[in-house]
């Protein structure tokens, strides 16, 4: 089966101010990787839809949702927070990176495609459940992962983060919620700050120190991810995809390659086999150096792909 690319033009239409790392272009630099590697034109290609507002009950309360479509401007710029701006096509962009999960989930479960790749901005794994952060307004992922069991049925679903920085945002809201294992790893000391202590069957965080590089990323994974990941044997598994713990990415100080980015798919296709039918939504999150960020994305996508 093959795999699915989710996107839309919108996407790039959001900009929180000129020259901010999470720019437009982010969108472009992969797009043309794929054509480059021959890789785009055996995707099957979905349009994002506008998610209605609503969708994003399943992780954040009513007023919050009221506060971001409120908040969006006819002209100019609203500052939601220090490092997250709305211009007037930021609200667009943003429901349709979660109308993006919720297609890209269905099409997975029903079979049509093996597993889904989302290519939207602004990304979503900082935002908690009451307040936007981070350059992220809906947890995009965690409203994919609630959809996938509270319409779908599925009791057990994995969420794995491989940004740089830590998910906060979805830890915060699937914080306690025995239906959704949250692995993810990131560079500690750094932005966000703190996280949450690890619960067997829930949560299983992997602090990073700066210069951190392949080989303690790799056995971090291998001693706790697969582990725990084979425990809880989930039904379907997402993937917030960020590139920037890259060694070339201008705002942190990982130190993994491109071979990383493939080799940590590989495991979490390995998983998916095991245990989820192969069923995989993948999301870009971050990275921000556009050439590391188009390479590691699209050998992400390969890997997905199965062309290797």
């Amino acid at each position: 089966m093959p795999t699915a690319l989710v996107t839309h033009n919108d996407v790039v239409l959001h900009e929180i101010s000129p020259g901010h790392p999470e720019c437009p272009q982010r969108i472009g630099a992969i797009l043309d990787q794929l054509k480059k590697e021959d890789l785009y034109d055996y995707l099957r290609h979905f349009e994002a839809p506008v998610a209605n507002p609503e969708v994003a009950l399943s992780c954040h309360p009513q007023a919050y949702i009221d506060n971001i479509v409120n908040s969006s401007p006819d002209s100019g710029s609203v500052q939601l927070d220090a490092d997250t701006a709305m211009n007037p096509h930021s609200l667009t962009a943003a429901l349709r990176g979660v109308g993006a999960g919720i297609l890209a989930t269905d099409k997975v479960i029903a079979g049509e495609v093996e597993n889904a790749f989302c290519l939207t901005r602004p990304p979503g794994h900082h935002a908690e459940k009451t307040q936007a952060m981070g350059f992220c307004f809906f947890g995009n992922i965690a409203i994919a992962a609630r959809h996938a069991i509270k319409q779908h049925g599925l009791d057990r679903v994995a969420i794995i983060d491989f940004d740089v920085h830590h998910g906060n945002g979805t830890e915060d809201i699937v914080d306690g919620d025995k239906n959704i294992l949250f692995c993810s790893s990131f560079q500690h000391p750094f932005y966000p700050g703190g996280y949450r202590p690890n619960v067997p069957g829930q949560r299983v965080n992997i602090p990073l120190a700066s210069g951190t590089g392949s080989e303690e990323f790799r056995l971090s994974v291998m001693d706790h991810w697969i582990p725990a990941l084979n425990k809880f044997k989930p039904q379907m598994v997402f993937i917030s995809a960020g590139f920037d713990a890259h060694r070339d990415d201008p705002l942190a100080s990982l130190e993994l390659g491109d071979n990383d980015f493939v080799w940590i798919t590989q495991q979490i296709l390995s998983i998916a086999d095991s245990h989820s039918n192969g069923r995989i939504v993948s999301m870009l999150e971050g990275g921000y150096s556009l050439s590391a960020l188009a390479r590691s994305a699209t050998g992400h996508i390969r890997e997905l792909m199965r062309l290797n």
